[in-house]
Order: C-alpha cells, then structure tokens, then sequence
C-alpha cells in the first residue's frame, strides 16, 4: 500500500472517467498511458443506471490491462458492497464524493487505499482519524485553491486532493497551495474525441497535464 501512497504523491493526476465501456475504455486508458497518466478512477452510477457489476467488470479490464503500469480504482463509491465489488476486480483505490465511516473502514480492512471524500474541516478531521490515506476535498471549484491553503495550516498532516472544476490553467494552483494531487475528469475524457476515436488527441490533452507537473518537478 505504501508504495501505491508514493504513486499517488508522485503522479499526482487521478483521471476521473465514467460512461466509457468496452474497447473504447482500454483506447481510452491506452491513449492516457501514452500522455503520461499512471492513475484511473472509473465510477461507479449512483442512479444504478449502469450496474454496479458492469462498473466492477471496466476496473477488472483495465487492471488485467494494465497491471504495474497504471493503478486503476473507483469512485464515487457509497457502499461497503462497491468497496468489496472493486477490491474482487483488483482495484487500489476507493474514492467517495462523502465521508462514510464504514465505506472508509472497509476499505482498510480490504488493504485499499482510502480516499473519501469532504469539504469542511470538520468532515476532513473526522475522515482521517477513520484512517483516510487522502481526503478529497470536493467539490473544490466552489472555494478555489485559497481554500485549500486554508484548511492545510490547521490540518497539515492530511493528505488533500483537489476534486471538481480542475483544468490545465488551474491544476498548478491547487498544488502550490497544499494539496498533494488532483482528480481531473472533462479535461482529458473528452467524449467528442472519443466518439470520434480521436485518441491521438487525448494523448496530447493528457499530455499537456504531466509536462507541466514534469517542469514543475524540474524546477
């Protein structure tokens, strides 16, 4: 686990992907690989309007697929079933837009890392002391990056991950002002590209993320 906890910190862009199935996700996850992304959360359906079943079987492809090349999790997870449903498919990580003490609990118990999600202080304290490895204050977008700057003076040794309205312009900012990663989603799923199996281009729009956290690293 220690090891995916360095992957997370060092890689720092957790792309966030729903409503890709099939060849069209491995393109997707392929094309990713190739810019430079090493983490992938697919999501589960609230609304059960896609199974939490054919979720389970697109963690279980891309983690036979890419097995030590990327490290593959869910999110928007909201029950001890989904933890259990990703950890049978070889899944890493657990991600949930809240902070359910007993998704958080199993999730450790099942040797994941968890990430849970919260935005006040409150909620951040109380995920980490239930043993969260990061919080992923969400939604984000609504405070901005000074926020994050805020709740890391009091909270200093909570791993945070900024979630919701992250961008290229933006992504920077969040990480100069504590936090350890970013999820992104839109910004490199783009799903007119994929469609259109342009996945040449989401090569280069993944691409256009890990250069500049590569530069930033360099400097």
């Amino acid at each position: 686990m220690e090891m995916a906890i360095r992957q997370i910190m060092e890689n720092k862009i957790i792309v966030i992907v729903r409503g890709v199935f099939g060849e069209k996700l491995i393109a997707l996850a392929e094309a990713m690989y190739e810019g430079g992304i090493r983490l992938i959360e697919c999501t589960y359906d609230a609304s059960q309007t896609v199974s939490d079943r054919e979720i389970a079987e697109n963690i279980a492809q891309l983690s036979r697929c890419f097995q030590r090349r990327m490290l593959v999790g869910a999110g928007t997870v909201l029950t001890e079933h989904q933890v259990e449903l990703t950890k049978a498919a070889g899944g890493a990580f657990i991600i949930s837009p809240d902070a359910n003490p007993k998704v958080i609990r199993r999730t450790k118990e099942l040797g994941m890392i968890s990430i849970p999600g919260a935005i006040t202080p409150t909620e951040i304290a109380m995920a980490s002391r239930e043993g969260a490895d990061f919080v992923k204050v969400f939604p984000v977008n609504l405070y901005g990056p000074s926020y994050i700057k805020t709740l890391r003076a009091p909270l200093s040794h909570v791993r945070m991950l900024a979630v919701n309205g992250i961008s290229e312009d933006n992504m920077w900012d969040y990480l100069e002002a504590g936090a350890c990663g970013v999820g992104v989603g839109s910004g490199i799923v783009n799903k007119r590209m994929i469609e259109n199996n342009d996945f040449v281009g989401i090569a280069a729009l993944a691409r256009k993320y890990t250069e500049k956290i590569n530069r930033r690293n360099e400097q």
